[in-house]
């Protein structure tokens, strides 16, 4: 077979395992994985289910490949956002930070936000295999803890990684509450604005 033959074979198997790639996290960002069938992914992405296993082996792997795809974008967003930042960053400028990819995918709406709301559903209900990013997770927790400890100095650590995973949640709700779709009708700059201060209230706590 001529190099060029091969390199459109390529590309094209490449287009549908995106395109099924695509159409998992949409519907998964929908209903979760207990509630999306093998018929329903090929009909959204107009591939047949021989494609499904040519590309992933089975519906189970598609979706856990999709979860993962959908984890790792959103934990290397939120680990760039928040790295920049200095330790004599405040509570508001970490919250900006925190909350930026969650703000942005409620403005872009469409991939960006399906991304977001699979975050979301399996932060409530996590699937096997979770362990795979325990050390990004554990990266973005500790980059927002140590930001935390120089503006919050009477908790303790236990105390601090116990507020990001309230701040987390809460930001995972709003991707799947009947407010958030109200959000994601404003502009990004107006969802910042009503999002930030609760986000650094979570981080804040109660005064002592």
């Amino acid at each position: 077979m001529r190099p060029e033959k091969t390199d459109l074979r390529r590309e094209a198997g490449q287009r549908t395992r995106d395109v099924l790639l695509s159409a998992a996290l949409e519907l998964l960002s929908q209903r979760g994985q207990e509630g999306v069938t093998l018929r329903e992914i090929t009909q959204k992405a107009g591939a047949n289910v021989a494609a499904v296993s040519y590309h992933f082996g089975s519906l189970k792997a598609l979706c856990d490949v999709a979860i993962e795809h959908a984890l790792e974008r959103y934990l290397d967003a939120q680990i760039r956002e928040v790295d920049a930042l200095t330790e004599s960053a405040t509570l508001s400028e970490l919250a900006e930070a925190f909350a930026r990819p969650m703000v942005s995918a409620l403005a872009a709406g469409g991939q960006e936000l399906a991304v977001m709301r699979t975050v979301a559903r399996v932060g409530i209900d996590p699937p096997e295999g979770w362990e795979r990013l325990t050390g990004k997770f554990e990266q973005a927790r500790q980059q927002a803890v140590r930001v935390l400890a120089a503006n919050v100095p009477e908790a303790d650590e236990q105390e601090l990684v116990f507020r990001v995973r309230c701040a987390a949640g809460m930001l995972n709700w709003l991707a799947l509450a009947p407010i958030g779709a109200e959000l994601a009708t404003e502009p990004a700059e107006q969802v910042a604005r009503m999002l930030i201060p609760v986000v650094a209230g979570a981080f804040r706590g109660a005064a002592r």
